[in-house]
């Protein structure tokens, strides 16, 4: 869809959705980002596949990245409370391929750097893990973490900084630890991150159609009726 197709279709939207959504949706766009995203590796507890949705929507995390091998992600509507609608999930479940392999290929492909978090012998405290450049936050399954592959393919490794008995989180807290971490990080720095006005546009457009009852229909008739295409 070319840029003024789209806005014809965002300002015509716009009838139908109340001052205070279409205010809500400027205001969230504005701190959404793209130079961290989040990678789930295998994760099969619906609970917490959720949980991780929700914090990443909570701290501004636009792009999720879903690794299926032996489990589905099934992420919980009753958790997410609709967070994954506002979300971008990129799903990696080809059969008989490493999922892991094309997911990692491709968010380097894009100049994202691959941080598992992992306790491993050449880990960084997730205080000192640097933001300059793109980055994915990896988290693997809750019994028994990032597969050997992630290990083998990742750039990096972070850990977070305990004090007590316990060694690890479970994958939601963690999630929600490092994203407050990283963002709060980032949005102190003076690092680029936030999007690009073509990707701003483009998620307005499409949070407003979503956020109106039959969105999708509205649209349709709207392009019919101007002769215009998608």
């Amino acid at each position: 869809m070319d840029a003024s197709t789209r806005q014809a279709i965002t300002e015509h939207l716009k009838e139908f959705a109340t001052e205070a959504r279409w205010q809500k949706i400027q205001e969230v766009v504005q701190q959404r980002t793209r130079h961290i995203c989040v990678v789930v590796e295998d994760i099969y507890q619906p609970h917490n596949a959720s949980a991780v949705l929700r914090s990443c929507d909570g701290f501004g995390i636009q792009d999720v990245h879903i690794i299926e091998h032996s489990n589905t992600f099934d992420a919980s509507t009753q958790v997410t409370i609709g967070a994954d609608q506002w979300l971008t999930l990129h799903r990696y479940r080809e059969k008989r391929k490493d999922n892991t392999e094309l997911c990692f290929n491709r968010l380097k492909e894009q100049g994202f750097k691959v941080i598992a978090t992992s306790p491993h012998e050449n880990d960084t405290n997730l205080n000192d893990l640097p933001l300059d450049q793109k980055t994915a936050l990896v988290f693997g399954t809750e019994l028994d973490g990032i597969s050997e592959r992630a290990k083998e393919m990742a750039d990096g490794f972070v850990k977070i900084p305990m004090t007590g008995f316990s060694e690890s989180f479970n994958i939601s807290v963690s999630a929600a630890v490092c994203l407050y971490n990283v963002t709060r990080r980032l949005r102190a720095s003076e690092i680029n991150w936030k999007l690009s006005d073509n990707e701003l546009e483009e998620l307005k457009y499409q949070w407003l159609k979503k956020s109106i009852k039959a969105g999708e229909q509205i649209e349709k008739a709207f392009l019919q009726e101007k002769g215009l295409s998608l």
